[in-house]
């Protein structure tokens, strides 16, 4: 086998196990695993959170405009994860593990979370027992702001507070943030 396929299909094989630790899966000896992992165009780590720029963006199949589009998001801010990267298009997925290929153009590096808690209290401070500012319905698209261990500050509809990071998607469990 000559060297550039050899070295293609060293690379295809990568990506591949990248992407299937991305999604739950084991990936294979001597790969690293997904939160180690380095998207090939951007450099920035895979899996990551990102949100929707646009108001509706196309979701398809593979990498290009002339993959079939399997359907829209159509929710400005919706959080996002992008767990592998292809020249300008970024393989996504929501809340729900539904997802495809979306350009780049269409996201965007704000981050946003959803609130997985029907009437989530949101706090003055990251303590239980801080006074309650708010209380967000479930689904509600918030703005991430800081975040410490169990803890991210999130705003929404002119409200703003604490809540604890285990009740929102779009933030990992280990993240923290300034």
């Amino acid at each position: 086998m000559n060297t550039t396929k050899a070295s293609f299909l060293r690379s295809a094989l990568a990506a591949f196990c990248v992407t299937l630790a991305g999604f739950g899966g084991a990936a294979a000896p001597g790969v690293a695993e997904a939160k180690e992992a380095r998207g090939p165009v951007t450099n920035l780590p895979l899996p990551r959170f990102v949100s929707m720029k646009a108001a509706e963006g196309n979701v398809r199949r593979g990498p290009s405009l002339t993959h079939k589009i399997d359907w829209v998001f159509k929710r400005r801010g919706m959080p996002l994860e992008i767990t592998a990267e292809y020249g300008h298009w970024r393989r996504v997925r929501d809340r729900d593990g539904a997802g495809g290929w979306v350009h780049y153009a269409l996201l965007s590096g704000a981050r946003t979370v959803l609130v997985e808690e029907d009437m989530l209290t949101v706090r003055a401070r990251p303590e239980v027992n801080a006074p309650v500012t708010a209380a967000f319905e479930m689904g509600v698209v918030a703005r991430l702001g800081k975040c410490h261990l169990d803890w991210c500050s999130i705003s929404a509809g002119g409200y703003r507070g604490w809540a604890p990071k285990e009740k929102l998607w779009g933030v990992a469990p280990d993240e923290l943030r300034d």
